[in-house]
């Protein structure tokens, strides 16, 4: 049984219903809050035998403390087994995944004068130890294992921590292993959910405590990260997959179709919309997905189904203006540009985690190995977030410096606002100093 492709307009709807498109599903915590609580809880009091007691609960799988760190020997098996054809990919995906963040790399640091005598600037160094969460469950994620992994190393992180859930069988999936080790991060965890982000942020026996914890997940690592913010830096909020694919009348129907189902197969939490002020176009992306759909196999053509269907779809504009309007305000984790002059509207777009110029430039590239980084904002959040990258893992700290010169050109100013603000100690030590 075929399904039928939602198609909005957007001047027939209420704002409600405005509303609702553009809130999508995001990740729901407050189902899980109680129980992520818990698990926290027990990770801190218990420490590695919670996270055991949880592997056999949650995982089914049982394993001893020494266990939880991936050995040496898992490395080489991973090595060995990997089909050399994912190798090759890997490698690309990395090597271009390296040189894009390499170029990200500021100054380590950098002084400018303001007046003469009177110099400022800023120190850049590296977070020192930092935690990364790569998931399972709906399928195994080497890429994400580089999307993190690279930016960490290239700026030069001092002790790299990476949780991931295991597989049935105890092992952790070899791709993302052989991921790692090409990057040089060998310490790796198996453990997953809120018992992983409980454990990076206190520390077990087994498991570092560390300073920050990047990476998306599930609503119970979502929920983690808030019952432990400002115990430890959580990083980017990253919900459920979303994109947008704004589209005008010289788009070509059947890329358009294809590339809406991208971040539809993530899940039936995902959203994937085309908006477009062209209706010819959109019914025709309509009448090409069914089939495209069909051709998926299960669980991705229900994930499919149930996107399109739902919080996805397609969205008709009365103008490519009022289209680009609804993206801004939407702020998509990952906008496609399918019009006749996507440099042209470029300036145009102010909201979106990243942007995908011109009709050969799918998400799945950029998902993969093109070199930018695919853990982006979502819900909303790219009004004020920004991608994962090499400054998710530096930090800024200013640094100054006054000549004789410089102190004496700034003391009248400091001691005038210090009297008008009532700090007397702040006036007394410039008015006191010996220069």
């Amino acid at each position: 049984m075929g399904f039928t492709v939602k198609i909005r307009v957007l001047s027939q709807l209420s704002h409600d219903e405005v509303a609702q498109l553009k809130r999508r599903a995001e990740t729901n915590i407050e189902g899980v809050i109680a129980d992520a609580r818990l698990i926290v809880e027990q990770v801190k009091t218990s420490g590695d035998d919670a996270l055991l007691a949880h592997l056999e609960k949650f995982d089914s799988v049982k394993l001893t403390a020494p266990e939880l760190k991936v050995s040496d020997a898992e490395f080489a098996e991973a090595e060995q087994k990997l089909d050399p054809a994912v190798k090759t990919a890997i490698n690309q995906a990395a090597n271009n995944i390296t040189k894009f963040h390499k170029e990200q790399m500021p100054s380590k640091l950098w002084f400018t004068e303001l007046e003469s005598g009177i110099l400022a600037g800023e120190k850049i160094s590296p977070i020192e130890n930092v935690g990364l969460y790569v998931p399972w469950g709906k399928g195994t994620f080497p890429s994400v294992m580089l999307m993190l992994t690279i930016p960490a190393t290239v700026a030069q992180v001092a002790k790299v921590v990476v949780c991931t859930p295991p597989n049935p069988d105890g092992s952790v999936d070899g791709a993302s292993l052989f991921a790692a080790n090409r990057v040089g991060v060998k310490d790796i965890y198996k453990v997953g959910g809120a018992s992983a982000i409980a454990s990076m942020a206190y520390g077990t026996p087994t498991v570092p405590k560390v300073d920050k914890i990047v990476g998306p997940g599930n609503p119970y690592v979502s929920a983690a990260k808030w019952l432990l913010y400002g115990t430890v830096d959580v990083g980017l909020p990253a919900g459920p997959s979303e994109a947008i694919i704004l589209a005008d009348e010289s788009a070509n129907p059947q890329k358009v179709a294809l590339d809406l189902l991208i971040e539809a197969e993530h899940g039936p939490d995902s959203a994937s919309t085309l908006v477009t002020p062209s209706r010819p176009l959109a019914e025709a992306v309509a009448a090409l997905i069914p089939a495209l759909v069909n051709a998926l196999p299960q669980p991705r053509r229900e994930y499919c189904e149930t996107v399109l269907s739902g919080y996805g779809g397609i969205l008709i504009t009365d103008t490519l203006e009022s289209a680009i309007d609804f993206v801004n305000d939407y702020a998509p984790e990952h906008l496609e540009t399918h019009v006749k002059e996507p440099l042209a509207i470029l300036e145009q777009l102010h909201n979106a985690g990243e942007i995908m110029l011109g009709e050969h430039t799918p998400i799945s590239i950029s998902n993969y190995c093109l070199g930018t980084n695919a853990i982006l904002p979502t819900g909303g959040r790219a009004k004020t977030y920004s991608s994962v990258s090499v400054f998710s893992f530096l930090k800024r700290t200013s640094v100054s410096y006054l000549t004789a010169e410089g102190f004496n050109q700034l003391q009248k100013t400091t001691r005038t606002l210090a009297d008008y603000e009532g700090f007397p100690a702040h006036a007394m030590a410039i008015e006191k100093r010996e220069t």
